[in-house]
């Protein structure tokens, strides 16, 4: 992934995802061995790599091209629910950003058509706001939904100000030739999964 983007391996970074609205601003390189505990990584330096990990979760990759200032976040449904989008847009603004200019590009993840939830995931998710109604559809089974991760990630980001956003449109689930998915291990009962990265670095 350094060779992809271009820079020394030293020189890309992630953080121990938790599934959380954290984020943290990095100034320069750290350990592997003591990653900070976060699902965001904001940073204004040049030649520096700032990646996430998934394998259905959504990849949100940010940048403001005229502040020069990238994020990476991570969006499961528990970081998106909570707010992990909007988390790394403010950090991205204390770093000189502005939310107008910020284009946001959705990744591989997990898509509406393989998505099946119980009632009481919908029930998270339309108990705050009942038009979240709107981002779920009837599943096979009775009292199932089909969840539409990435169109929940998109009309937060919409939400927030963010004026240019970009969906690869990519299921991790529906093309196992293309990506790993962890629930698609599960349900094939696959010993282990593979992982994404996810990576966004400004020029020097």
């Amino acid at each position: 992934m350094a060779a992809a983007v271009g820079i020394a391996p030293e020189r890309l970074i992630s953080a121990y995802q938790i599934h959380s609205p954290e984020v943290v601003i990095a100034e320069a390189p750290w350990d592997a061995t003591a990653r900070p505990k976060a699902d965001a990584i904001v940073t204004r330096v040049a030649e520096l790599a700032i990646a996430i990990s998934t394998a259905d979760c959504g990849p949100i990759l940010f940048a403001d091209a005229q502040a020069g200032v990238i994020g990476a976040a991570h969006a499961g449904w528990r970081g998106a629910l909570s707010g992990v989008a909007e988390a790394t847009i403010a950090a991205m603004e204390r770093c000189g950003a502005d939310r107008s200019r910020i284009v946001a590009a959705l990744g591989p993840m997990i898509r509406q058509p393989s998505y099946e939830v119980g009632p009481e995931f919908v029930a998270q998710f339309t108990s705050g706001d009942p038009e979240n109604e709107r981002f779920f559809r009837d599943g096979a089974r009775a009292g199932h939904a089909l969840f539409d991760l990435a169109g929940y990630i998109a009309a937060r980001l919409a939400q927030a100000g963010i004026g240019r956003v970009e969906d690869l449109g990519r299921c991790t689930y529906a093309e196992p030739q293309a990506f790993f998915s962890y629930r698609r291990s599960v349900h094939r009962r696959e010993p282990d999964y593979g992982r994404h990265l996810n990576a966004i670095t400004l020029a020097g």
